[in-house]
This record gives structure tokens, sequence and C-alpha cells, in this order.
């Protein structure tokens, strides 16, 4: 599924993204100061952060009127009763919830806390930013302008950090994907001693999510893309494909 020598490298120059800019462009452009080239088969690991900001997917919490439902919510979770309007726009329903804690169902089916909504590093003012629209539309997008502009095909990734249900701590996660597999189905391939698995089934873009997400880091490192070379299993497939049915969540 990879080669012997997987490369993980990330772009130490990309600037703060402003709503508007041209990821693309910005990516290809911080690859040529680091001196490198892409390659066909390469792929780009991108924050959802900036693609969210690119996408203007900034909320001024200054114009966010709570609901009785947030307003009751809020009191219960000890939150700012604007985020819960916000994140209960972004919900299908609400899974777990006690003080501190939010745990919803995404609308676009992610189980996660506060719909990803986040207000670190978005400007230092009363803000929150909200997830792309369709991150897997986000990853076409900007894989197709790198591919126009450079004639190489690359695979996309946008990624969030998810925590888990039986795990502390977060984890780099794909929210958004072109031009890789999510999924694999592993299921009748030969183990070592040629026996056919039976059940196996590999995350493969959270696989990928998860080893680009150490190079970004979680805080103020500012390194949000991340271009890994040596992956050799080719696919292609859609982050909903990683999403448990809820009739098969054991876990709700």
């Amino acid at each position: 599924m990879v080669s012997q020598d997987l490369w993980i490298r990330p772009l130490r120059d990309v600037p703060l993204i402003k709503p508007g800019e041209d990821l693309a462009g910005i990516i290809l452009a911080s690859i040529g100061k680091a001196g490198w080239s892409l390659q066909d088969g390469d792929v780009l690991v991108i924050a959802q952060k900036i693609v969210s900001k690119a996408e203007n997917r900034i909320v001024d919490l200054a114009g966010v009127i709570p609901s009785p439902r947030a307003l009751e919510l809020a009191a219960e979770v000890q939150k700012d009763a604007r985020l819960v309007e916000l994140i209960l726009s972004e919900s299908k329903a609400v899974i777990r919830q006690r003080p501190g804690v939010l745990i919803v169902e995404h609308r676009l089916g992610f189980v996660m806390a506060n719909a990803g909504i986040d207000r670190s590093n978005v400007d230092g003012a009363d803000h929150a930013l909200l997830l792309p629209l369709d991150p897997d539309r986000s990853a076409r997008a900007i894989r197709r302008e790198i591919s126009t502009r450079t004639k190489v095909d690359v695979g996309v990734l946008v990624i969030d950090s998810f925590g888990r249900a039986w795990r502390n701590g977060t984890i780099g996660t794909a929210i958004g994907a072109s031009g890789i597999p999510t999924l694999l189905d592993l299921r009748g391939r030969p183990d070592l001693h040629g026996r056919p698995l039976e059940t196996t089934e590999v995350g493969w873009a959270d696989e990928l999510a998860a080893a680009a997400s150490l190079m970004m880091g979680q805080a103020g490192e500012g390194r949000p893309v991340v271009l890994v070379r040596g992956v050799t299993e080719t696919g292609e497939g859609p982050v909903a494909d990683l999403v448990r049915p809820k009739e098969k969540d054991l876990f709700r």
C-alpha cells in the first residue's frame, strides 16, 4: 500500500489564508520555494482550517441569535449559546451532551464534537470557523486546479482533528478526498500464510491523515499543508465511505 520509502514533508511557508484566496496557487508557490516538484501519485494533505478560510466559512458570532433550544443546551453544556446555535445549524442530531462536551452528527454524517466548529487560529476576533460545505468537492477543485497548472495528477486529502469514542486524544481524520482511495476492502487478500482475510477493511484516508497530522501539529506550528510521496495504493472514493452507518454504530 506504500513503498518502503514513504516521504512526508510539511510546507513551511504557507501564509495565513484569507477568504477568496487561491489555495492551489499558494500551495504550488510554497512547493516551488521549497525547491520541490510534484510527481504523479503524490498526495497533498491539507488542513480543513485553510480550506474553510479560503471558502469564507467564517461566522461573526456577534450576528448569531441563539434559539430557545440553543439557550437551553448551552446552559447544560456550559458553552457560548451563539456557538451552540451554530453547532445545531450544522448538525442533524445531538448524540451526547454533558458539561463541556457536545457531540453531534454533522450534516455530512460525521459524529464529532461541536460539529467541527473551531475558534482557534481564526483571526483573533469573535469569529467561528465552520467546516467546508462539501469537503470532497473542495478536494476535487484543488486537485483539478493543480492538474491544470502542472499537468501532474496528485491526490488531495482535506483533514480535521477528531476525538474517538473509545480513545483519549484527537487524531488527524479525513473529511474530504479526491484521487485517492478512502476505504480499502482487503477481504480476500492473503495473509502471510496464504489464508484469505475475512473482515479486514482499512481506513486508508484516515491513516494518511493521521500520519500527515503529526507533521502539521495541532497548535501554532503554521504547517497546514503536507506533501506525501510513496503511496502506491490507487483508486478513489468519497469520505462518506468511512462513516459507519447508524444501524451498525454500537457507540450510539
